[in-house]
């Protein structure tokens, strides 16, 4: 249900120093994200359990992940999105075959509701990104990286949830890469993870405060913490407006479309904030993205 996306150098322009930034496109993915790897490994687990409904609760990718291995299998899909979800992104969900259910203000009242619906003998709820078997299915992108291109001096992801970076690390410890420092990186309004290492452990932020809504997860996931306690992890935070410039950037200098979630992780290396001489970052994607909303971000913010 995935594809081994590209791992290809950055193309040139401003880099902040002298070295080699390599980008792995899971923005090139299907569904136009990481999110299928892991997702969809679940997903399979639990139609070959005779599972027939699928439910989930997601701020956008994870549920549009969830709905197209739904399709592929041939299962019935719920997925319950936030407010803060657009008709965007709950059209696409649809025209994938799945049910679409809004409740709460952020990711967490979605999740809270999803978990009561999946409560049929045949029906199953399904975690967008806390759960083992997510994190194997990510681990993998990074096997490809460690083939297809050179060992990286820093390593850099998107943090919302925690899975991709649990699956990362995890990834890395596989190939010989545990000592290569990772850069974690959210945004001004979602940054559960930064907050949980201030706090020497998880804790609730009190609302979402970013335009990058789908790194919207108001707790960070144990695990991802407890990866910060046993691996070099540098967090770091950038606005929203970095953010959007990054995803400008990359448009123009790659010609691909990603989105807030996704521009954090480029801001990151883009403004300097990661002092290694070869970097690799985890293109993350994106769905939540068009050609007008990126321009939308970018009159409101740039």
């Amino acid at each position: 249900m995935y594809l081994e996306t590209p791992l290809v150098r950055h193309p040139g322009g401003r880099l902040p120093r002298d070295g080699e930034v390599w980008l792995k496109m899971e923005c090139d993915q299907p569904v136009g994200s990481f999110k299928i790897r892991g997702i969809g490994r679940l997903c399979r687990l639990a139609a070959e359990d005779g599972v027939r409904t699928v439910v989930g609760s997601s701020g956008g990718n994870a549920g549009l992940a969830l709905a197209y291995a739904a399709r592929e299998l041939g299962l019935a899909c719920r997925v319950v999105v936030p407010e803060i979800t657009g008709e965007l992104m709950r059209g696409r969900l649809r025209a994938l075959g799945a049910e679409v259910i809004v409740e709460g203000a952020a990711w967490d009242q979605a999740d809270a509701l999803a978990r009561k619906l999946a409560d049929g003998d045949d029906a199953r709820y399904l975690p967008p990104f806390d759960h083992p078997e997510i994190w194997r299915g990510h681990a993998p992108l990074i096997h490809e990286c460690a083939v297809a291109g050179p060992r990286p001096d820093a390593v850099v992801v998107a943090v919302g949830g925690g899975g991709l970076m649990c699956g990362v690390l995890s990834g890395m410890h596989q190939v010989g890469w545990d000592q290569v420092p990772l850069y974690a990186v959210e945004t001004d309004g979602t940054a559960s993870l930064r907050a949980a290492i201030e706090a020497g452990g998880p804790v609730t932020l009190a609302r979402i405060d970013s335009i990058a809504i789908t790194l919207g997860a108001l707790r960070v996931a144990d695990e991802a913490y407890r990866w910060t306690r046993r691996h070099p992890v540098t967090s770091v935070v950038v606005s929203d407006r970095d953010a959007v410039a990054a995803c400008v950037r990359f448009a123009d200098e790659t010609r691909r479309l990603v989105e807030p979630a996704c521009g954090a992780a480029l801001a990151a290396v883009y403004d300097g904030h990661v002092p290694a001489a070869r970097i690799l970052v985890v293109v993350c994607g994106g769905a939540a993205v068009t050609l007008q909303l990126l321009d939308r971000w970018r009159r409101d913010l740039l």
